[in-house]
């Protein structure tokens, strides 16, 4: 009968060695615990601590993280996690091969990544990427073990999407974008524009923060009570832990995008897009033109019809999928860049046969979030899940200018939601219409999808140049847990 362990686990090895040159039992379990005593009861979990190990001649050095108080036992009481080594030598070469043998068994039983492909974006953000990239990513991908291809940079918008569609999927088990959210949706819209996309959006992909807004990231790692940091962020791709995760897609006639995080029109997408024009300010730009959009405050014509979540049936009026049709639009298609052909192309289900309601303008802001955070330090959507199959839906239709700049400064922990101001449910699919300012019907809004520009209306800021879709009727559908994130649990 199998000697087992306090933990329950089955005893695999169990056996004076030296542990940091000092002579001390270890034994090491079936459950990947590795227990020893030197001043204090030690323990190191395989799957949580360890990242790897290398032979050194006569020892074994196990490359692992270990809490900075280091702690008595394994990893758990929540401190800030530090790289640590342990050197152990066996005291035979038959002992050493055992410990190697059973050491790799059980890592390779964990289903880790054995090699990954980066994307790294040097100019997102405070262009600190390649530092983050040299100082903390690359030194824990060589403590694990695992091999990666490194693209340098990229080179233009839309870039990191061409490097997805072409990419040979077969050389890599993940893809890991050191960057802001943008290059993320690039890589999503870019696996799923692929002809083999039912294949390749199965790819898991991890983010690293390197940007301005990081909204995914802190969404993933948030979630576990873990801070945004990229050391963390690399270390739940190291350990391989996977979860699905939502994709939206936006229709606009042929014209599709994908998207995993946000969409916005009115408040939210004028303050995002145009604060560029302060970027010298850094990142206070968002809190000065938040400040200056409030006092000035827009207010845009529009209709929403909407398919609701089971619980917010209550919310607007009657309509049908036809109804969100019937409403007369000029479409100024000239703006809008080329669509590319192929690839996946939506959700196949009959979106007239679903319950749909309705909710008229003016509004002041509208915001579809797939992700709890959209940035950093704005919790948009607090009960927002990663792949129940909804996106949640925040609307402000009218509201004070002090209540408004009073639900703004909740943004950071989610209590906005709360406000009576603020409409907030959950939609399976959604068929925005835009219209144009009520106090200058001449200009028109700009809707905002994952940090970047979907749609530039008349007057707007930088209007003249193209964007993916016209500022027009557009589609949103949903596809429960399309895409995989490597995420830490």
């Amino acid at each position: 009968m199998p000697k087992m362990d306090q933990s329950g686990g089955e005893i695999l090895i169990s056996e004076r060695i030296l542990v940091n040159k000092i002579p001390t039992l270890v034994s090491f379990t079936s459950d990947g615990r590795i227990r020893w005593f030197d001043s204090a009861q030690r323990c190191v979990t395989l799957e949580k601590e360890v990242l790897g190990f290398t032979p050194e001649g006569s020892r074994i050095r196990i490359r692992a993280v270990a809490e900075s108080g280091d702690g008595i036992c394994c990893v758990g009481s929540g401190g800030a996690l530090v790289r640590k080594d342990y050197v152990f030598e066996p005291l035979s070469d038959d002992s050493k091969r055992l410990w190697c043998q059973k050491l790799q068994e059980y890592i390779d039983s964990l289903g880790r990544p054995k090699s990954l492909f980066i994307l790294m974006n040097p100019f997102g953000g405070k262009k600190s990427a390649s530092k983050i990239f040299l100082d903390e990513v690359k030194p824990l991908l060589e403590a694990a073990n695992i091999p990666f291809t490194l693209q340098v940079e990229t080179k233009y918008q839309l870039h990191a999407k061409e490097v997805a569609q072409a990419l040979d999927l077969t050389k890599y088990d993940g893809i890991v974008c050191v960057s802001g959210d943008g290059i993320l949706v690039e890589v999503v819209n870019g696996l799923l524009e692929r002809e083999d996309w039912n294949a390749a959006i199965r790819m898991p992909v991890g983010v690293v923060p390197a940007g301005t807004g990081n909204g995914m990231v802190k969404s993933l790692l948030d979630s576990v009570g873990q801070s945004c940091s990229p050391f963390n962020a690399i270390l739940a791709v190291i350990r391989g832990h996977k979860r699905s995760l939502d994709v939206a897609t936006l229709l606009q006639g042929e014209t599709r995008f994908f998207s995993v995080l946000m969409l916005a029109w009115g408040l939210v997408a004028d303050i995002d897009i145009e604060s560029e024009k302060y970027r010298w300010m850094g990142s206070s730009r968002l809190d000065f033109y938040a400040l200056l959009r409030i006092i000035r405050l827009r207010k845009y014509n529009g209709h929403l019809s909407f398919v609701p979540a089971p619980g917010f049936e209550s919310f607007g009026e009657p309509s049908t999928y036809k109804d969100a049709f019937q409403i007369r639009l000029n479409l100024s298609s000239s703006s809008q860049m080329k669509s590319l052909e192929g690839g996946y192309k939506g959700p196949n289900f009959n979106l007239e046969n679903l319950v749909w309601r309705s909710i008229d303008g003016p509004f002041v802001s509208v915001w579809l979030h797939n992700v709890p955070w959209g940035s950093e330090g704005t919790m948009a959507a607090p009960a927002a899940e990663f792949s129940d199959g909804f996106l949640d839906l925040i609307l402000i239709r009218d509201c004070p200018k002090l209540s408004l700049l009073s639900l703004m400064t909740e943004l950071n922990n989610g209590n906005h939601v709360k406000s009576p101001y603020v409409l907030y449910l959950k939609v399976k699919a959604l068929v925005l219409v835009p219209g144009e300012r009520t106090e200058d019907p001449t200009k028109e809004g700009i809707i905002d999808s994952d940090g970047e520009v979907l749609a530039r209306g008349k007057g707007t800021y930088k209007c003249d140049q193209k964007s993916l879709m016209a500022y027009d009727r557009i589609q949103i559908t949903v596809d429960q847990g399309l895409a995989t994130l490597f995420a830490p649990v």
